[in-house]
């Protein structure tokens, strides 16, 4: 019940929208251009991607495009970097060869055709930022135990704001509670310190969305004392401060850490989310709870995050609006806090400067009162009306535009009365079609919206599909559609059937835009239903039908059950449904899916249990699904002890009784029976032969006492006809027959007055059985070390026995070819629909041995299979390695260690090993490469710098090439005088010692490797179970949260793509095998991912700029040189007058008198490259998706005015700017004012 009125509510909701349905102008027809996707209006994008500002339009003809950038004609084609899209307006500017900021600009876009002109708003383009945190040394803080204490968290303001969490130097999260938890602001409270609450690495950390990289503020050091244990010793090594004099925190009330005082105010926007928050501290930790003073808080929108401490209302309406009570709570007392809440419009806050209230003055950008103007199809003399109602505070002021010109620049028209908000049409002319522009704007936004008048002189015309079928379940409400256009606008009528009379008052209800409504459907209202659209200038009409269908119904409901341990069990559920409607069942055990057991075998109307087991326990839900409606019901199976079972006697079971005829129909009719007692020995199949006919209407059977004679005999066999007389039924069904055999068929009217003409001869097939043949012939052909061609001989039609449907190849991958891999059982089919007679494998193991057979299957099922066969794929490149672990680290060496991979995929023939130097910046320095040999398993690197992080990339190599790369980075010890542990960032697990007997577990080298495309997990398995699969969760989550699982049945890794970066995941592997034995589950195995960071490469470190640079150096002392044996010949010799004359032209900027070039300047031409960027391979790359935010500045001249516009037109810094300016680090860009005219009007 509860899930039909779900239903009934979704089919208003729907009916709604489809009454709300706005008229379009078909795109046949002429009209005037209509914006239908465009970039928001504050556009942020990511710097290291294609910038695509979005700009769609429909219009007949279709509209060309033009854009304005910062008020002024943006000329596309004078910048190599921006393209536009074909067909479209949408620009496209490519950031591979000019940086992000040179194109923060205001855009604008224009879309006319020659019946007017569409403008977008004015969208703000401004690149997303996430500045790096600002250096400090915090000291460490110092805290009696029980008193409270904030760490501030302060994150560089970002663009957007980024997201703030706590954790430890192990990534991990910091564990909260109702006494330690992070406020809106990101600061982390404590309503009262332990002395567990000392600790080195409270880190405060930064997520920019947008970028996805992450910053964290420099670690904070807390210690929390308990004066009682604190010696002399102690105090004198403190310096006797005033903390020692101070006694120990006693238990005290409440009181609230944030909000101060006993109230505040707050402004939240209509369909917003409101967020209020209270932290209080005290001793012992305060509860928090809320109440709303003028009612009850909404159950259905209110949810409480930070252990109550924060209260989110969503969808905000006027009727949140009043005071909200926050009280803090413990064993000595309670103390509140009100906050009065006030919902408005689209908002602009201000705040007053006073901290002891947090009152909120409120002003509000224009916002639409009853929606955007709407557009206008008018016919030649009608009239028409465009209104612009908004408000907002201060009263915005509206401002009308024709065609993007303001309307008193516009050409004028007699027609047009402009009043205000509202624009008057009066007898509109053909060729008055325009796009009209609704700018609406006060001192803190704007409103832009186009809505065009179009006049047209169209007949009528159906857009609804001709001869559409409508189906309802009866005592339903129908709709029936005819939605139209035309200019005037069409009136609909309605006919059914003979169109005898229209169809007007119950049960029909018309409605405005041409559908036609019954209420309640009933039988009768089936059939043909004509629409009618006219005007002045013509007619249309247009076909529907009505099909009105019997409701689905469940007759014999299960029953509750009671059943012994290893006996069977059936639960039925019997239905009655439309004849026309093709059900289907679904059956849940307590609501959910039902195990894969083949035990449970579910028939169309029944589910049947076999060999019961305590776990079938639970209740069963049937239901019953067609297209139109469902219906259901449940029935509880309980499980007892098993009683001795007496020995079984099979017989023949007895024939079916109550034989009965149901829903009978013109032409159909439904057989029912109950099954006889099959004697322990279950019905396998019945083989009919069904026969069935048209009958004869009552003019064609020409008298009385009509009835059949029904003829079939087998079609390969000289037999007499077997005949039999049927009456009142159009379907005979001959049982007994023999499998899948022709026959010839005959049906015979006759009545009281003789036989009807001699009837054709059909042809028919009696019932299906399964093939007895198996494929001939079979083999395989290897094409690649992946992919198999499988080839096989057709099996006989008389042994298929039925239908032939297609064939299968079974096949599954014995082992791979090396001997540590272990064995493979894992059954994969594919299938070959129709005649085939060969097939591809896809996807297979390279290196393997496989076995595969090949069967035909019918419409009963599979045929025996083929003799397996088998073949070995070839070597194919390897998996990653499965571990590499840094260890031995000191000033200047350190060991890797590393485990072959789990994919060998052929004979290991090497290692490459390649690593490079990360400086402070997240910058990558040169890469050095080493070959290692095949049987290398560790390697120890020398000459290191010391406090250095590098980062190194491991993969295996194969006679057909190198493999995916795992890799990993550490930290070498600063000094001799100052060691620390190494610092992974992408820990590996240890290594498991090697075993001699085989653990408990049937899991083995259970390992994690990173990389660019998720998280390898690689592991040994040697257990019989064939389900296996990998369980992943977030270390310390919510204990709500479930095991994510991962199906990796016949493999020994998985590719995890969805873990998130900065994370920490628990992994582990499950083998599942029958139901009743325990799971298999190794151990579980911390995953750290590593957050996505920036590189960036240092040009003064790379070999090629170092050796351009030597050769420059190398022309310039030649130079020298020649220039010194110059000055040393000048005036000797006779011949130096025709040297003069004669000086080579490459040696012309040279001057004489002073050795130097007169040509050469060190202007900005001449500057080091900055920017440049080296993924892992060492060759530079422009285009590098892991960009640092070095390359796009944090500043410069992409500012805006108070006023909105630009500062400059990003066209670079002058020299002399450029010289003045040093290395000053930018402020960021001022807050952009909202746009409050069409500057691109102007």
């Amino acid at each position: 019940m509860m899930e039909r009125r779900r239903m009934d509510a979704a089919l208003l909701v729907l009916f709604l929208v489809h009454l709300a349905t706005a008229l379009e102008v078909p795109l046949d027809l002429p009209q005037p251009p209509t914006i239908t996707h465009q970039s928001p209006k504050d556009y942020i994008i990511d710097p290291r991607e294609n910038i695509i500002i979005h700009c769609e339009a429909k219009g007949k003809p279709h509209p060309s495009f033009s854009w304005t950038r910062n008020g002024t004609h943006f000329d596309i084609d004078q910048d190599p970097n921006v393209t536009m899209k074909p067909h479209s307006g949408t620009l496209v500017v490519d950031i591979s060869r000019a940086k992000a900021e040179q194109y923060e600009c205001v855009y604008q876009c224009t879309a006319r055709n020659k019946h007017g002109t569409a403008v977008s708003n004015n969208i703000v383009v401004r690149q997303s930022r996430s500045p790096l945190w600002s250096k400090e040394k915090i000291k460490p803080i110092v805290v009696q135990e029980g008193v409270s204490l904030v760490l501030p968290c302060r994150p560089p303001a970002g663009l957007p704001p980024p997201i703030i969490f706590w954790m430890d130097n192990n990534f991990q999260r910091l564990p909260q509670s109702r006494r330690v938890s992070q406020s809106l602001n990101g600061d982390l409270y404590f309503s009262n310190v332990l002395r567990e609450d000392s600790r080195n690495d409270y880190i405060c950390y930064a997520r920019f969305p947008y970028t996805q990289t992450i910053q964290q503020k420099q670690p904070i050091t807390v210690k929390v004392l308990n004066l009682d244990a604190i010696n002399d010793t102690m105090a004198a090594f403190y310096n006797d401060t005033d903390l020692f004099s101070e006694d120990p925190a006693d238990e005290r009330k409440p009181t609230f850490l944030i909000p101060s005082g006993p109230s505040s105010s707050k402004m939240v926007l209509r369909g917003q989310v409101l967020e209020m928050e209270c932290i209080a501290e005290g001793l012992p930790t305060p509860a928090i709870s809320w109440t709303k003073n003028s009612g009850d808080l909404p159950a259905d929108r209110t949810s409480y995050l930070h252990y109550q401490k924060t209260l989110r209302i969503v969808n905000v309406s006027e009727s949140d609006a009043g005071d909200y009570r926050c009280t803090a709570r413990n064993e000595l007392g309670s103390v509140y806090h009100t906050i009065h809440v006030m919902v408005k419009g689209v908002s602009v806050m201000k705040r007053t400067p006073s901290p002891a209230l947090c009152s909120i003055f409120m002003t509000l950008a224009p916002y639409w009162i009853s929606g955007t103007p709407k557009n206008l199809v008018l016919a030649p003399g009608e009239d028409g009306t465009l209104t612009c109602r908004a408000s907002g505070t201060p009263k915005p002021s509206v401002t009308w535009f024709m065609n993007g010109i303001p309307i008193e620049n516009s050409p004028k028209d007699l027609s047009r009365n402009v009043q205000d908000d509202t624009i008057i049409f009066s007898v509109v002319q053909t060729g008055s079609s325009a796009v009209y522009q609704c700018n609406v704007s006060n001192d803190y936004g704007y409103l832009l919206s186009n809505a065009f008048v179009n006049v047209l002189s169209e007949p009528p015309r159906v857009l609804t599909q001709a001869n559409k079928v409508y189906q309802v379940i009866k005592n339903h409400q129908a709709l029936l559609d005819c939605a139209s256009f035309g200019s005037p606008i069409p009136k609909i009528t309605w006919f059914k059937d003979s169109r005898s009379s229209t169809l007007d008052g119950d049960p029909y209800i018309h409605h405005d835009n041409g559908t036609l409504e019954i209420h309640v459907a009933q039988a009768h209202n089936s059939g043909k239903y004509t629409c009618v659209a006219g005007n002045t200038l013509g007619i249309y009409e247009n076909h529907v039908y009505l099909e009105v269908k019997d409701p689905t119904r469940i007759l014999k409901q299960p029953d509750y059950k009671q059943v012994q341990r290893g006996r069977s069990v059936v639960f039925e559920c019997k239905v009655t449904y439309d004849p026309s409607l093709k059900p289907t069942v679904t059956w849940l055990k307590d609501d959910g899916e039902l195990p894969d057991d083949e035990r449970l075998i579910v028939g169309f109307d029944s589910l049947t249990i076999t060999d019961v087991t305590e776990n079938d326990a639970g209740v069963y839900t049937c239901i019953m699904n067609t297209t139109l409606d469902h219906d259901s019901a449940r029935a509880e199976l309980t499980v007892v002890g098993a009683t001795p079972i007496p020995a079984v006697v099979y017989e023949r079971p007895d024939p079916p009784t109550d034989l009965e005829l149901t829903d009978k129909k013109k032409r159909s009719v439904q057989l029912t029976w109950t099954p006889g007692d099959e004697h322990n020995s279950p019905i396998q199949k019945h083989d009919n032969l069904v026969i069935s006919w048209k009958p004869l209407t009552g003019l064609q059977s020409n008298g009385p006492g009509l009835h059949y004679k029904v003829m079939w005999r087998q079609k390969l066999m000289e037999s007499d006809w077997t005949k039999v007389t049927v009456a009142n039924n159009s379907k005979f069904v001959v049982s007994g027959t023999p499998t899948f055999v022709p026959y010839d068929l005959k049906v015979q009217a006759v009545n009281d007055y003789g036989a009807g003409p001699e009837p054709a001869i059909a042809h028919g097939y009696s019932g299906e059985d399964l093939p007895v043949a198996a494929p001939e012939n079979v083999h395989a052909m290897l094409l690649n070390s992946t992919l198999s061609e499988v080839h096989w001989d057709p099996v006989p039609s008389k042994s298929i026995r039925g239908h032939l449907k297609g064939y299968k190849v079974y096949y599954w991958r014995e082992r791979s070819l090396h001997k540590h891999n272990p064995h493979h059982v894992e059954k994969q089919i594919l299938t070959f629909s129709g005649n085939h007679t060969h097939g591809m494998l896809p996807g297979l193991h390279p290196f393997s041995l496989y076995s595969f057979n090949v069967r035909v299957y019918n419409g009963k099922g599979d045929g025996p299979p083929s003799p397996d066969q088998q073949f070995e794929t070839p070597e194919g490149v390897p998996g990653a390695p499965t571990s590499l672990v840094v260890t031995n680290t000191n000033m200047d060496t350190l060991t890797l260690e590393w485990n072959p991979p789990h994919d060998r995929n052929g004979h290991i023939t090497g290692y490459t090993l390649k690593y490079q130097p990360v400086n402070n910046s997240n910058e990558l320095g040169p890469v050095e490469e080493l070959a290692l040999p095949a049987n290398a398993t560790s390697f120890t690197l020398l000459n290191l710098k010391y406090s250095t992080r590098y980062k190194f990339y491991l993969n295996a190599k194969t006679v057909r090439g190198a493999g995916l790369a795992i890799s990993q980075e550490t930290v070498t010890i600063m000094d001799e005088g100052n060691t620390q542990t190494p610092h992974s960032i992408a820990r590996s697990p240890p290594r498991r010692p090697p075993h001699k007997a085989r653990p408990v577990s049937p899991f083995g080298n259970v390992s994690s490797s990173s990389g660019e495309d998720g998280t390898l997990i690689s592991w040994e398995y040697w257990g019989p179970e064939k389900n296996i699969y990998v369980e992943y969760i977030v270390k310390n989550s919510e204990g709500e949260e479930e095991w994510q699982k991962e199906l990796v049945n016949g493999s020994q890794n998985v590719m995890l793509k969805g873990l998130k970066g900065g994370l920490s995941y628990r992994v582990r592997l499950v083998a599942k095998g029958h139901h009743d034995q325990p799971l298999h589950r190794s151990e579980e195995l911390l995953v750290l991912v590593p957050a996505v960071t920036s590189r960036q490469v240092d040009i003064a470190t790379q070999g090629w700029f170092i050796g351009l640079m030597c050769a420059i150096a190398l022309l310039i002392l030649i130079l020298l040189i020649i220039c010194f044996i110059q000055r040393n010949k000048g005036g000797k010799y006779p011949v130096k007058e025709k040297e003069d004359a004669h000086t080579d032209p490459e040696f012309q900027p040279m001057k004489d008198d002073d050795c130097t070039f007169g040509e050469y300047s060190d202007n900005e031409d001449h500057k080091p490259l900055k920017g440049s960027r080296t993924p892992s391979n060492g060759t530079v790359k422009r285009d590098d998706s892991d960009d640092s935010l070095v390359d796009y500045g944090e500043g410069g001249d992409g500012q805006f005015n108070e006023d909105g516009s630009f500062i400059g037109q990003y066209s670079g810094k002058s020299v002399s700017r450029e010289t003045a300016e040093g290395h000053e680090s930018s402020e960021a860009p001022s807050p952009i004012n909202a746009m409050n005219s069409l500057n691109s009007f102007v």
